[in-house]
Parts: C-alpha cells; sequence; structure tokens
C-alpha cells in the first residue's frame, strides 16, 4: 500500500500535515484574487492579514486536538500566539468546542471557564463561537480564530528572515508538550519521577503564552518571528527557513531545555527539541543580544541559539562541537508518541 498522492493509498501519521503534502494537497489548490489579502497561506506563516486602509485585521486559527486537560487554556493560546507572532496584541477569539458524547455540564463548564479566564489574563475578548455535542470526536476538539489590527507596514512575517540575523530564542524547549505530558500521564509519571517534579511540570501550563515577548519583539524591531508548536524547536526553525529561503545553522549546547523536560523527555525516550513549545518564540533580528536583553528586561528569558545563513539547503544542527546534524522537515510531534 505504498502509493503516492493521486493514489491517496498511504495513510497519514497523528500530527499536523507533514509540510511537502501540506504544499501538494492543499496550499496549491488555493488561488488568490482579493487585492485586500496581504499575507496568504504559505508553510511557515500561520497568520493571514488583510487590508482594512490604515490597518490591516491579522488572523490566525488552530485546533486543539492532542491534549486532554487543560484544553481550554491552550486553546486560547494557541490562536493567540500566532497573532502575536507578527508583533500583534490579538483582540478578539472566536472559539468552535466539539464535545463527545456523554459530556457533562459540569465538564462543559469547566472548558469554558477555561477559555474565559485564559483569554482574560492576556486582554483578549471571547467575540464568538459555537458548541456542540458530537459522535465526531472522542474527546474534546476545540477550535479558535484570534483577531488582532496592526497599522500597514507594521506586521512581522515568518519569512522576513534574512541571512545574518541571530536567531534568538525564549524560554525553553518543549513547554507545552511538558505541561501536557505532566497532565495527561500525572500518575505514572508520579511514580517514576516524584510529585515535586510532576507539579513543577504543570506549572508550565502557566508559561505557554508568547503575547508579552511577541508585543516587546514588534516595537524592538525583529525581521521574523515564529511561535514554536508542533514540531519543536528543530521544527519551527526549518520552517523560518523554508518560509525565508534562508538556512540557518542552530547549537544544541545554546538551546535551554528545562531541568523538567529533560527529565519527563527521558522518561518516554523522546526529544525534547522535537516536542511541542508553545510559550517558546523564534525570533530573528540583527542584534540578538540587544534583543535578549530587551526581553529579559521584561522579565522573559531569552538566549541567541544560532544564525541565519545565505545556503538555503543548509540546515543544520550542531551537536556538542561534533558534525552538523541536519534539520528536516518537521514529522509527527513527539508528544503523540506518549499521549497519541
Amino acid at each position: 500500500m505504498e502509493q503516492g498522492l493521486n493514489g491517496g493509498l498511504i495513510r497519514l501519521k497523528i500530527g499536523k500535515i507533514p509540510n511537502d503534502i501540506l504544499q501538494k494537497i492543499i496550499l496549491d489548490k488555493i488561488g488568490s484574487s482579493r487585492e485586500e489579502v496581504l499575507i496568504r497561506p504559505k508553510i511557515g506563516e500561520d497568520c493571514c492579514a488583510v487590508d482594512f486602509g490604515e490597518h490591516v485585521c491579522v488572523l490566525s486559527s488552530d485546533p486543539v486536538t492532542g491534549a486532554v486537560n487543560e484544553v481550554g487554556r491552550i486553546a486560547v493560546h494557541v490562536s493567540c500566539n500566532d497573532i502575536a507572532s507578527c508583533g500583534v496584541e490579538p483582540i478578539g477569539l472566536v472559539a468552535t468546542i466539539l464535545a463527545p458524547p456523554g459530556t457533562t455540564e459540569g465538564e462543559l463548564d469547566s472548558v469554558m471557564k477555561q477559555l474565559c479566564e485564559t483569554a482574560g489574563s492576556i486582554n483578549v475578548d471571547i467575540i464568538g463561537g459555537h458548541t456542540e455535542i458530537t459522535s465526531a470526536v472522542c474527546r474534546f476538539v476545540i477550535v479558535t480564530t484570534a483577531i488582532g489590527r496592526a497599522l500597514k507596514g507594521r506586521v512581522v512575517t515568518t519569512s522576513g528572515a534574512r541571512a545574518g540575523n541571530d536567531v534568538v530564542m525564549t524560554k525553553t524547549a518543549g513547554v507545552e508538550g511538558t505541561a501536557i505530558i505532566a497532565f495527561d500521564k500525572e500518575a505514572e509519571l508520579l511514580k517514576a519521577l516524584g510529585r515535586d517534579l510532576v507539579d513543577r511540570a504543570k506549572e508550565f501550563m502557566g508559561r505557554i503564552s508568547v503575547v508579552k515577548e511577541g508585543i516587546v519583539a514588534g516595537e524592538f524591531g525583529v525581521d521574523s518571528m515564529h511561535d514554536v508548536t508542533e514540531g519543536g524547536i528543530l521544527g519551527a526553525a526549518w520552517e523560518i527557513s523554508e518560509a525565508s529561503g534562508c538556512g540557518l545553522c542552530l547549537y544544541k549546547d545554546r538551546i535551554p531545555v528545562a531541568y523538567e523536560t529533560q527529565k519527563i523527555c527521558g522518561f518516554y525516550g523522546i526529544n525534547p527539541l522535537k516536542l511541542i513549545s508553545s510559550g517558546c518564540m523564534l525570533i530573528t533580528c540583527g542584534n540578538g543580544a540587544l534583543l535578549v536583553e530587551k526581553l529579559k528586561e521584561a522579565g522573559i528569558g531569552a538566549a541567541v541559539i544560532g544564525k541565519i545563513t545565505a545556503d538555503k539547503d543548509r540546515r543544520v544542527l550542531i551537536v556538542d562541537g561534533g558534525l552538523p546534524e541536519e534539520i528536516r522537515q518537521p514529522e509527527s510531534d513527539e508528544l503523540y508518541k506518549v499521549v497519541g
């Protein structure tokens, strides 16, 4: 059963569609006719932008499918983070909630409280949506669309990275994945790693917004930003390279990985650099060291982890001073090896 695209026999893995298939089956079919659309669908670009005269409207939509607990909180952040990666403050959120048969009023109430409390914490209004019980899902699936507004010419794109830019990373690798696994596999991890570590890992759920760093970086003036979701640090780096047409070089020993993430990933035998990482942003700019200082002044940990290069065919990770390892297009996220 090995046939390709037109034969349609290859079964796709859980998670985001591989980028080569996404391009051939999805993106290549999308036409363009409206001149008001300023940013269109492209690998690595998570937002679109529509011309509204002096301003542009920035929009992004995302589902939450890989988590059982805290789905409402995650749903707010995943789409608002995309808006923030354009250097834009999110304003409103449209949420569609699909719940499985047997859902109780209490469970729905808990998810809605998470949505409302999380949106309020980043000054975002929930402005619409839809809620239903459906046998099409076996657990809560929430799809959110975030909306922001910016002056024309002030929107940062993933494709803006330029050769010579520093690559700056905020927070630590695998933030969201660490939290999801700690919640969804709590009983198992308690026996293996202990209560203190699991509780600390669960607290990572409070770190998955990048709205603050997106606004700081937008005001600083950067060339590109990309929030790190499925595929982790290496997946996001590959997408920046793909979108900008540049190469990149990252240094593994410069990439911050929290102790809790190291222990959980070690227990399950997964790679923290390929683990879903909402809460972490990759940013490219001419003076990464100065941006790191600005971010730290705002209370956001950050580090320069590499460089954008001119050779678009060279995407490498330097491991402990050894031979470079090729950074390949992201496959199914490491999360699904644990909670899939």
